[in-house]
């Protein structure tokens, strides 16, 4: 029965995606379908064989190293606060980490390895999916770089293109991540689901954008931007500045999890002066609770489960996987396995307002109030990708 309503929940997020599409004719449904059992080929490698458990072993014990290392250093500034046994604080433990880790990869990008990797990544991933070549290399950029990030290195091209392609652009950011956070999921979630859920978001937000902003260009228009040659500058200059960003990074998110969880307190607050057991949660919990079934979460768990979608929504992932944590051994292995996935994106308001924050920065006024007439396809979008990744994870979990 639960896996029966694991696919009719796949079936019911296409049927959304193809409600919400702006132009159904152009739908290349055997690219979509391509995209659908490429996701499936994935999960089942990951999931099911020795190979891709040693993968993702391999890639977990490597950024469980690279805290490791990123440890080292905190401990010598933060003395007894970063002790060696025991769950330090979470600012300690997941957000100070993200120093070294966005060093560590600005590094790889120096030396012109973390480029490689993407740009053979995008060629795959566009051969294989029949998308357009840049917005393959688009998403594949953002699985590991960012929504601002990638947008601010590709402007130039985007500039040029039509305010169709922009928008797809930013329909991808919205379900990325950012390498430099990867460490603190892993301690907040099952590293296994946090590295499933990268490549699934990255082809997810293909397909959902082939079916909600489907369009063709031509063969002339079917290029990558390629950044004109610059100095790389001096190595020591580069990695200090690195070493400021990923602080900046992480006072940044510590900001907003004070400010956002203080926020929701207060409107709980103000909520339970009507009712005792009203809440942002539980309104959220209400609306999500369909999808949540859909997931094929037994019953007792769904509203658990669409609170935690709802509170990612309002606030952001890491304010999600902190409340998630605790109460991980409470779940079973297949609530467990579609939560954490659905966790790991951007998708969110805030990251709404950062992805039009950025487009007004980078482009002119006429691409800036297309991408902005269009916010609720960006969080739309957004979430139906989480929703296809949870479901196609769990139904290889049980």
């Amino acid at each position: 029965m639960y896996v029966a309503l694991n696919v009719i929940g796949i079936i019911v997020v296409f049927a959304l995606a193809f409600l919400f599409s702006n132009d159904r004719k152009k739908i290349d449904v055997k690219a979509i379908l391509i995209m659908l059992v490429l996701q499936l080929l994935i999960t089942w490698l990951m999931l099911t064989t020795k190979v891709g458990g040693r993968i993702i072993s391999a890639v977990a014990d490597f950024f469980l190293w690279l805290i490791d290392c990123s440890m080292s250093g905190i401990r010598f500034v933060f003395g007894e606060l970063a002790p060696t046994e025991g769950m330090p604080s979470f600012f300690i433990a997941v957000l100070m980490p993200i120093i070294f880790i966005v060093a560590f990869f600005d590094i790889l990008t120096y030396f012109r390895i973390l480029p490689a990797i993407i740009n053979s990544l995008g060629w795959v991933l566009s051969k294989v999916t029949r998308t357009p070549r840049f917005e393959s290399f688009f998403a594949t950029q953002v699985m590991f770089l960012g929504n601002n990030e990638v947008l601010a290195i590709t402007r130039e091209q985007l500039e040029r293109m039509s305010d169709k392609r922009l928008l797809t652009a930013c329909l991808l950011g919205m379900s990325c991540i950012s390498v430099g956070v990867l460490g603190g999921y892993m301690q907040l979630i099952n590293p296994t689901y946090v590295l499933i859920a990268i490549p699934l978001n990255a082809v997810g937000a293909l397909l959902m954008t082939s079916i909600m902003n489907p369009y063709k260009i031509t063969p002339e228009e079917d290029v990558v931007y390629s950044p004109n040659k610059t100095e790389r500058g001096n190595f020591f200059n580069v990695i200090t500045g690195s070493m400021l960003t990923g602080g900046k990074l992480a006072l940044i998110i510590a900001a907003v999890l004070m400010g956002f969880i203080a926020l929701i307190a207060c409107i709980n607050g103000i909520l339970n002066l009507f009712h005792p057991d009203a809440s942002l949660e539980n309104a959220f919990a209400f609306v999500f609770s369909p999808f949540a079934f859909l997931m094929g979460v037994e019953p007792s768990q769904v509203m658990t489960v669409a609170r935690f979608m709802g509170e990612k929504l309002a606030t952001n992932e890491f304010v999600a996987m902190g409340h998630l944590h605790p109460i991980l051994p409470n779940l079973s292995r297949h609530t467990e396995a579609v939560i954490s996935a659905f966790l790991v994106s951007f998708c969110n308001f805030s990251t709404v307002g950062i992805i039009l924050g950025s487009v007004r920065t980078l482009f002119n006024e006429e691409k800036a109030a297309f991408v902005a007439k269009n916010t609720w396809m960006l969080l739309a979008s957004g979430i139906l990708v989480s929703f296809l990744t949870a479901m196609v994870v769990g139904l290889f979990v049980w």
